[in-house]
């Protein structure tokens, strides 16, 4: 239990920001598990599609720090290239 009045407010918040969190990488691994699904099923125009809304949704849980921004970039770019390789198919 908190000892002090801040403690007390500081532990409200943490709780407040773990959830919002949650949320947010609870939403960012359905879009990839969708965008996944669609790339294994090679249906590359709504896959194209996954990925703008998937990518626009990585950025901004990196910008507010939800994420690591490199974690960001990285399954941004190793989707991007899975999305080009079956556009070549």
């Amino acid at each position: 239990m908190p000892r002090t009045k801040s403690a007390a407010k500081q532990a409200r918040a943490s709780l407040r920001r773990q959830r919002h969190n949650k949320s947010i990488k609870s939403r960012l691994h359905t879009l990839e598990s969708k965008l996944l699904s669609l790339l294994d099923a090679k249906k590359s125009t709504e896959a194209i599609a996954a990925y703008g809304v998937l990518s626009s949704a990585l950025g901004k849980a990196a910008k507010v720090q939800v994420i690591h921004r490199n974690t960001a970039s990285r399954k941004k770019s190793r989707l991007a290239a899975r999305l080009k390789k079956l556009a070549a198919a």
